[in-house]
Order: C-alpha cells, then sequence, then structure tokens
C-alpha cells in the first residue's frame, strides 16, 4: 500500500503528473541557480582565504572581502542541502536499478575527465603539489579512495565520498520503496543515528552517520515532502532539529576550515549563512521562487559540478602561474574565466555524451539482471 500525506489542495485530487512535473521543473529552476551560488562560495573560500596558489597570504584583496570569503567552505553545506531535495525528488517512483544508473552516470563522467585534467597539470607544473603516485591516480578513478585511505588526487574530491554514503543510504530506501511515511521514518533514525554517533564511540556508526554533513541531507529530504505534498508539524520538526545540529556543528565547521585563525573569527556570520540556506529551501519548498524559470539558471547550474570537480588545483595552478604579472583581482578573474570555460567544455564533450551512454547501457544491464532473476 502506497502511504502519502495530505495533498496541498484539500477536498480533491491533486494536480494531473503533467502539472506536477511541470511544477518540479520549475524548482528545478530555481535550484539550478543555488548550485552555480554555492560553487562560487566555495571557489572564493579557496582562491582568497588559502594561501596555496598565492604561495603567501592573499592581502591585496580588501579585507571585508577577505574575511567574507573565510565563511565560502559553506557552500558545501548547500550543496548538501541541495543533493537531498533533489535526490528524493528523482528517486521517488524509480526502481533501484533506474536509480544507481542515474547517479553513476552523473557522477563518474566529469569525475574522470577531472581527474586526468588535474593529473595532467599538475604533473607538466607541479609548483603548487604534484598529483601523487600512477596507484593514487588509478583508485581515484573508483571514488572511493577514502574509504581505502588513499589520498584524493584534488582535495576538494572529500564530499564526493560523503555523497556516495548518502546514495547508499537512501538506495535501501529506494530497494523497499519510497514513500512518504519511509521517508520520515529514514529521517528520524538518521537523525538519532548521528547524535548517537557522536558518543558511541563506534567506527561503523560514525562512518556512516556522517554527522557534520546529515542535518543537512535530511533537511533537504524534509523540504521535498513539503513540496511534493504540503508543509506539516512533523516535517517543520525535522526541519527544525536539524538546522539545530547543523549551527550545533558550525563552530567545529569553522575550526576545521580556519585553524587557528578561527579563535578569532567570529561564527554568527557562518551561523547566518546557514540559517540564510535553510530559509532559501523553505522559500523553495513553498512555492515562493515558481515564477522564477530563467533559461540561463539551467545552463549555468550544468557546468557547476565540472567546476566544482575541475578548480581547485587547476586554479591554484594558474594563480601561481599569473600572480607575479598581474594584479590579485586581474588574476582572480582569469583563472574564474578559464576555469568556467574548462568546465563548459568537460560538459558539452565529456559529461554529456559519455552521461547518456553510461545511463543507457547501465539501465540496460540493470534490466537484463531483474529479468534473470
Amino acid at each position: 500500500m502506497l502511504h502519502t500525506a495530505p495533498r496541498r489542495s484539500s477536498g480533491r485530487r491533486a494536480a494531473s503528473q503533467e502539472d506536477s512535473r511541470s511544477h518540479q521543473q520549475s524548482r528545478l529552476r530555481i535550484l539550478d541557480g543555488l548550485r552555480p551560488l554555492a560553487a562560487l562560495m566555495v571557489l572564493a573560500y579557496h582562491f582568497i582565504t588559502l594561501r596555496d596558489g598565492w604561495g603567501r597570504d592573499p592581502g591585496t584583496f580588501s579585507t571585508p572581502v577577505y574575511h567574507m570569503s573565510e565563511y565560502g567552505y559553506l557552500g558545501v553545506e548547500v550543496f548538501f542541502l541541495i543533493s537531498g531535495f533533489v535526490i528524493c525528488m528523482s528517486a521517488w517512483g524509480r526502481s533501484l536499478g533506474e536509480f544507481i544508473a542515474s547517479r553513476v552516470s552523473r557522477l563518474y563522467p566529469a569525475y574522470w575527465a577531472a581527474i586526468l585534467l588535474t593529473t595532467t597539470v599538475l604533473t607538466v607544473y607541479p609548483k603548487v603539489r604534484g598529483p601523487g603516485g600512477w596507484e593514487t591516480v588509478l583508485t581515484n578513478f573508483t571514488m572511493l579512495q577514502q574509504g581505502l585511505g588513499v589520498p584524493d588526487v584534488d582535495d576538494s574530491y572529500w564530499t564526493l565520498f560523503v555523497e556516495l554514503k548518502f546514495y547508499v543510504l537512501f538506495a535501501i530506501i529506494i530497494s523497499t520503496g519510497v514513500t512518504y511515511r519511509i521517508c520520515v521514518m529514514f529521517c528520524g533514525i538518521w537523525t538519532v543515528a548521528g547524535v548517537a554517533s557522536l558518543k558511541a564511540h563506534d567506527g561503523l556508526l560514525s562512518f556512516w552517520a556522517i554527522s557534520p554533513y546529515s542535518p543537512y541531507f535530511i533537511a533537504g529530504i524534509a523540504f521535498y515532502l513539503m513540496h511534493r505534498f504540503r508543509p506539516t508539524a512533523l516535517l517543520w520538526a525535522i526541519v527544525m532539529v536539524s538546522f539545530t545540529l547543523a549551527q550545533h556543528y558550525a563552530q567545529g565547521r569553522l575550526k576545521m576550515n580556519l585553524g587557528a585563525k578561527a579563535e578569532w573569527t567570529p561564527d554568527w556570520p557562518a551561523r547566518l549563512i546557514i540559517l540564510l540556506a535553510f530559509v532559501i529551501m523553505a522559500g523553495i519548498s513553498l512555492g515562493w521562487f515558481d515564477t522564477v524559470q530563467w533559461r540561463w539558471l539551467t545552463i549555468s547550474g550544468s557546468i557547476t559540478y565540472p567546476l566544482y570537480l575541475l578548480h581547485m588545483y587547476i586554479g591554484f595552478t594558474l594563480i601561481g602561474l599569473l600572480r607575479d604579472q598581474l594584479p590579485a583581482p586581474a588574476v582572480l578573474l582569469i583563472t574564474l574565466a578559464a576555469l568556467m570555460a574548462l568546465s563548459w567544455a568537460v560538459y558539452r564533450f565529456v559529461e554529456r555524451p559519455l552521461g547518456h551512454r553510461m545511463r543507457s547501457a547501465l539501465t540496460k544491464s540493470m534490466q537484463e539482471i531483474r529479468y534473470s532473476s
């Protein structure tokens, strides 16, 4: 039996499937717009706050810009909020095989291209750091290197392993059938597990609970349930608990990213950014942005994933090559423009064609497993 919550419109059936799909696509427009914003936050943190590319603290930027960039690491948390929403939405009505084919074909083509390009750049210009040995590079192609204790070719890849763990957990839900009740139970159990893992001293529980980041995935799922059905007290309670936990981890995340500087860096901007991210996601779930249908949001969102994968050490290398020839703002603009052009090329010539072929091949393989069992 399919368990559902009351739809937004009471006293009659919900809108047709066609209207529902159109409604969800309008949500995706604004979500596509959030992705590049989150990516630019991360880029600002890496290229302005960190000294890797500059060889020194990049003090040539204005003090307000420098201090604002210190909180750019929270773009990762924004990505996780979006991911909870989008994964729950994309998994609804899909089989486990379809979900696996969709995720693998989405994640790996651009990721493989990023590894090859980053390794090439770091081999030719090892000024910032080397690419690591061949075993490190080959292991990175699996996206499982963190679980095996192997370094990332690019440090920004750490978030992908967090995403993979979320996908595995949600795949369990998909295997049982995605319903409103199951999703709510999943959010509750994961929340409890995340809190318990802090004191349980259980490595396996901590590994899967992903405590500092799970509140964002969980809140994203709850926001999608509001979007698909309607807001309820229970869903708001899930969101508020997740928000409270996110605020609890804010100070630790500040120390993780700023190190000793966190001692004299105020944490209120980080807490405010987290609040704004939750408010925007609440607005998306409640329909505040339904009229936002700008196509350029989808276009900009399409290159965000390769931009995130490519930006860090290729960007550091470009900054290192240009820093003594041009003013820092010019170096930053040229680096950003080059990375966006490269990201578009990866999306256009690798991610789209290879992803389509992979998805078709994997879908066919999953169907063969189903029919032969």
